[in-house]
């Protein structure tokens, strides 16, 4: 695509365990436009978070390629790395054991100004800093205060504010409310949104709740077992998901309403999910899958577009 801020084009990221090999991720091809919310969803052990810290390269893909701005990432040396990490931020699943709890809110905001040389006046990253309080909700005070003396919501708007001081123009949200309050929750997502229309941001966000993920998502990529299952916008996604772990996922979501809940068509899935270090051949799913048939055992299925702007990777989609 021509207007995508990023492109990961077969991704593949194994983990030597013993005399094994863990595919974590294993061929994962998604593109996210500028200014556009990808959410990223699967259960436990998908390969989501590896995922995106492959996408900022904390951690080295085994193959594939990843192209932020037009660059090529994995081919550059970590000198040239360092300066593109300042326009790919991450904000962290846990607000508390990301936060370095020996260091003041104002001293964790003012150290990426003054290491990647933003700000070099002190006076000036003091003003930075407050201002970034300020963006996120916070009081200026709140400068002088240890992690631990906040609320998880409170440290969680620290580490959206630290993303925030690099103007980056990427930030990968890996389950940046999974660890907080439903009501927190709420505020954190809206404060993501309000920040992504004020300051033109890009997200990944990363999570394995739905409801969250359909609330700020413009399309959605769901993965199961190392590899991308569908790719849709989030309406298409769930009014007519094409991919039976899909349909599976969203039979999950509670309905608020206990009538409706009370007589809905549930797909509940059987066995267990495969492990990682012997995937299932063929299809990983057909293992699980109610519509498995002879033929995904022994074919991958690709992912193909099934409808305009809506991909599904199964043979009978």
């Amino acid at each position: 695509m021509s207007d995508a801020l990023l492109e990961v084009r077969n991704l593949v990221k194994h983990f030597q365990v013993g005399k094994g090999t863990v595919k974590a991720v294993d061929g994962v091809s998604l593109s996210i436009r500028r200014g556009e919310t990808l959410g990223l969803v699967g259960e436990s052990g998908c390969g989501k978070t590896t995922t995106g810290r492959c996408v900022l390269l904390l951690e080295r893909p085994t193959g594939g390629e990843i192209v932020f701005e037009g660059t090529e990432l994995t081919a550059l040396p970590d000198g040239a790395l360092r300066g593109m990490r300042r326009r790919m931020q991450v904000i962290f699943q846990d607000p508390y054991s990301s936060l370095n709890p020996r260091m003041t809110i104002g001293q964790i905001l003012a150290e990426p100004l003054k290491v990647h040389g933003i700000v070099t006046d002190r006076a000036a990253r003091e003003a930075r800093v407050k201002e970034l309080l300020e963006q996120v909700g916070l009081l200026p005070q709140h400068a002088k205060r240890y992690p631990h003396q906040l609320s998880g919501g409170q440290r969680q708007r620290v580490g959206v504010a630290r993303a925030l001081a690099m103007e980056p123009s990427l930030i990968v949200c890996d389950e940046p409310v999974s660890a907080l309050d439903v009501s927190i929750q709420a505020q954190i997502v809206n404060l993501l949104e309000d920040l992504q229309q004020r300051l033109g941001l890009t997200y990944l966000f990363i999570a394995h709740d739905l409801s969250v993920v359909r609330h700020i998502s413009d399309r959605i990529v769901v993965m199961y077992l190392g590899k991308v299952a569908e790719v849709a916008d989030r309406v298409a996604l769930y009014e007519d998901p094409v991919h039976p772990y899909t349909r599976a996922l969203l039979s999950a979501v509670p309905i608020p309403d206990p009538r409706l809940e009370a007589h809905r068509e549930r797909t509940v899935l059987g066995g267990e999910v495969p492990s990682p270090l012997a995937p299932p051949s063929g299809c990983v799913f057909h293992t699980r899958c109610p519509m498995a048939q002879a033929r995904c055992s022994a074919e991958t299925p690709a992912l193909r577009e099934v409808r305009p702007g809506h991909w599904g990777a199964c043979h009978f989609a």
